[in-house]
């Protein structure tokens, strides 16, 4: 089963820095995502998401080159490539995989203008590795499937984040 976690932060690039430290440690087997989005708030009030995964282009990529495939055998593969890209793009427009569009459009549209959020589909996960990863990010945890513990955790490193980032160095005691 995977876990649900939703981090948001002031800018895109912070959220993508983010995601980019969270597929280092995927390198890892620290952590195994099922997907990792960043969801943007454009400051006209357009939500725009970040996947990794693109079905439409990869269904549109494969369909082109099976239609030429086929195309070949009936001697027209120009038309064989346009019908394959056409379906094939069909095909990942109707697919889905990871987490919901839908969800995190709405979710996104509760983002202030120019924030961003990170979606996370954790299948498994090292969580004091991953807390101290996400220490120093600035980010604050708005939605989560974890359990009240590991939820804790993760929100007390972001808050750490947020403290040492608004105050200087601690002066030394003499």
């Amino acid at each position: 089963m995977s876990d649900l976690l939703v981090i948001s932060f002031p800018t895109e690039a912070q959220a993508d820095e983010v995601r980019q430290k969270l597929l280092a440690m995927q390198n890892e087997y620290l952590i195994e995502l099922g997907d990792a989005v960043v969801v943007t708030k454009t400051p006209e009030g357009h939500v725009r998401l970040n996947q990794l995964f693109q079905p439409v282009k990869a269904g549109a990529v494969s369909g082109m080159f099976w239609g030429t495939l086929v195309g070949l055998l009936f001697m027209m593969p120009l038309a064989g490539a346009a019908i394959g890209a056409a379906s094939g793009a069909l095909g990942g427009k109707l697919t889905d995989v990871g987490i919901n569009d839908e969800f995190m459009k709405n979710v996104g549209s509760t983002l202030q203008s120019g924030n961003a959020a990170l979606f996370l589909l954790i299948r498994k996960m090292t969580t004091d590795n991953v807390a101290a990863a996400l220490h120093g990010t600035g980010g604050t945890v708005l939605r989560s499937s974890f359990d009240e513990t590991k939820e804790a955790v993760l929100q007390a490193a972001l808050a750490e984040a947020q403290a040492t980032t608004g105050s200087g160095p601690a002066p030394a005691a003499a």
